[in-house]
C-alpha cells in the first residue's frame, strides 16, 4: 500500500474557514473597488455646483464612461500581465493605480485633469475586479461558487455605503476634494496586506510551469490541486485558442447571450452608481435625500447578494439572473414616477435588492457553459464585453440630463433589465441547441477572469 505524501495528508478541509484568509483580503480590495466607484456619483451634486471646476451634466456623463473606457482597457489587459506578475502583484497594482487616480482628482483644477484622474483609477478598477473573481471562484468550497461569489460582492455595496456616507458628511463639511483624498487610503491599507498575506494562484503557477508551487498553495487551503485542463491559458497563442473555445459547439450560442446579458447588467450597475443622485434631484428630491439613496440602493444591493448566492446554489444561477432582471425593469419604472419620499426609499432599497445581483449571477451562469479548461477565457470575456455596457450607460444618462430629459434615464434602465433577462433566459437553450460536450454545473477549480 502506497501511503499518501504528508502534504496530502496534513491537508486542511476545503470549508470557508480553511480559503478564509483569501476571501477577506479579496473582500478588502473590492471594498475598496465599490468605494472609489461610488464616489463620483456621491459627489457629483457637490461638484456640479462648484463653478471654479466647470463640470456640466454632459461633461460628468462623459468623464463617467472616461472611467469605465479606463476599466475595459484594464479589463483587457490585465491577463497578459499577469502571465508574468502574477495575480497578486496585479492586485497590487490594481489598487495602487485606483490610489493614485483618486490623489489626481483631488488636486485637479480642471475637468481636464479631473478626467485624467478618473481615467487612471479605471483602469485599476478594471483589473481588479476580474481578478479578485477569478481568485475567490478559484478557492470556493464545493458547490459554493455562486454563494462564494455573492459575498465577495457584497464588500462592493459596503464600499459604495461607505463612498455615500462620505459624500453626505465629508463634502458638505469640508468640499468634494477631501472625499477624493480619503479614496487614497486603499494604497495604505490594502496594498501592505495583499502583499504579506495574498497567496498567488494555483492555476496561475501551474500556466507558469511551477507546479510544485501551485500543489503547495493548494495543499495549504485545502482546495483541489489544479490540472493542466483548468489551469488558464498562458501566452497569445494560448489566449487566442481560449476565445476559439468559446464559440465549439457546445457554447457557440451561449457564449453571445451571456456577453449581452453583462452588457446590461453592466449598463445598469455604473449608470446607477454614476447618476442615480443626480437623476433623484432632477426628480425634485433634496439634495442630502439624493446622495442618501445611493446609500440605500446599495445597502439593498449587499441584501440581494446574500439572497441570490443562496438561491441560485439551489435553483441555478441562470434562472436567478433572469428574474431578477425582470424585477429591476420594474423598479426602475416605478422610480420614474414622483412617489411620497417614504415610499421611494422604500422601492430603492428593494431595486438595489435585485439590480447589482442580477449582474453578479450572469459571472456566476459562466460556470454552467464552460468547461475546465474555457472557463478562463469565458468569464473574462464576459467581464470584459460587459464593460462596454459600463462605458455607455454613463455617457448615455449624461446626454438625456443634459438635454433635460433625465427622466428618461430610468425608463433606458428598464429597457437593459428586459433585454438582460431575455439573454440570460435564452442560455440554458442556447446550450441545447449549440450540440454537445455542455459541461453540468460544477465547482471551479482553477477559474480566471483575466483572459478577456
Amino acid at each position: 500500500m502506497i501511503s499518501s505524501p504528508p502534504a496530502a495528508r496534513s491537508r486542511p478541509q476545503h470549508t470557508f474557514r480553511s480559503v478564509f484568509p483569501v476571501l477577506a483580503l479579496c473582500w478588502l480590495a473590492v471594498f475598496f473597488d465599490g468605494m472609489d466607484v461610488n464616489i463620483y456619483g456621491a459627489v457629483m451634486p457637490h461638484m456640479l455646483d462648484d463653478p471654479g471646476l466647470g463640470l456640466t451634466a454632459a461633461s460628468a456623463g462623459t468623464i463617467g464612461s472616461w472611467t469605465t473606457f479606463g476599466m475595459l482597457i484594464g479589463a483587457l489587459t490585465a491577463g497578459n500581465l499577469t502571465d508574468w506578475l502574477g495575480r497578486r502583484r496585479m492586485l497590487v497594482a490594481s489598487v495602487t493605480l485606483f490610489s493614485v487616480g483618486s490623489a489626481v482628482c483631488a488636486l485637479a483644477g480642471g475637468i481636464g485633469l479631473f478626467g485624467f484622474g478618473r481615467f487612471v483609477s479605471g483602469l485599476g478598477l478594471g483589473g481588479l475586479m476580474p481578478l479578485c473573481l477569478a481568485m475567490v471562484m478559484e478557492f470556493a468550497p464545493p458547490r459554493r461558487a455562486a454563494l462564494t461569489t455573492a459575498l465577495l460582492m457584497t464588500s462592493y455595496h459596503f464600499g459604495g455605503m461607505a463612498a455615500t456616507g462620505l459624500g453626505l458628511t465629508l463634502a458638505p463639511a469640508a468640499g468634494w476634494r477631501w472625499v477624493f483624498w480619503a479614496g487614497v487610503l486603499p494604497a495604505a491599507i490594502a496594498v501592505p496586506l495583499l502583499l504579506r498575506l495574498l497567496p498567488e494562484s494555483p492555476g496561475v503557477l501551474l500556466a507558469r510551469g511551477e507546479r510544485d508551487k501551485a500543489d503547495a498553495v493548494a495543499d495549504r487551503y485545502g482546495i483541489p490541486r489544479p490540472t493542466v485542463a483548468a489551469a488558464p491559458a498562458a501566452g497569445a497563442q494560448g489566449r487566442l485558442a481560449a476565445v476559439r473555445d468559446l464559440f465549439r459547439p457546445g457554447s457557440r450560442w451561449a457564449t453571445p447571450l451571456l456577453w449581452l446579458a453583462s452588457f446590461c447588467g453592466l449598463l445598469l450597475v455604473y449608470g446607477v452608481s454614476t447618476w442615480l443622485p443626480q437623476m433623484m434631484r432632477a426628480e425634485g428630491y433634496g439634495l442630502s435625500s439624493s446622495v442618501s439613496f445611493l446609500m440605500v440602493i446599495n445597502a439593498g444591493g449587499i441584501v440581494g447578494l446574500l439572497i441570490a448566492g443562496r438561491t441560485a446554489d439551489r435553483f441555478g444561477a441562470v434562472r436567478v439572473s433572469a428574474i431578477w432582471f425582470v424585477l429591476t425593469a420594474v423598479g426602475a419604472l416605478l422610480l420614474k414616477a414622483h412617489l411620497p419620499l417614504g415610499v421611494t426609499y422604500v422601492v430603492v432599497a428593494v431595486t438595489g435588492v435585485w439590480l447589482f445581483s442580477a449582474q453578479v449571477m450572469v459571472y456566476a451562469a459562466t460556470n454552467t457553459v464552460y468547461r475546465d479548461s474555457e472557463r478562463a477565457a469565458g468569464l473574462g470575456w464576459v467581464t470584459g464585453v460587459g464593460r462596454t455596457g459600463a462605458v455607455i450607460g454613463p455617457w448615455l444618462i449624461g446626454a438625456l440630463a443634459d438635454s433635460g430629459n433625465q427622466s428618461w434615464g430610468f425608463t433606458t434602465f428598464a429597457l437593459a433589465g428586459l433585454v438582460g433577462a431575455i439573454a440570460i433566459a435564452l442560455v440554458p437553450l442556447a446550450r441545447r441547441l449549440g450540440g454537445n460536450g455542455v459541461p453540468a454545473p460544477a465547482p471551479v477549480a482553477a477559474a480566471s477572469a483575466l483572459d478577456g
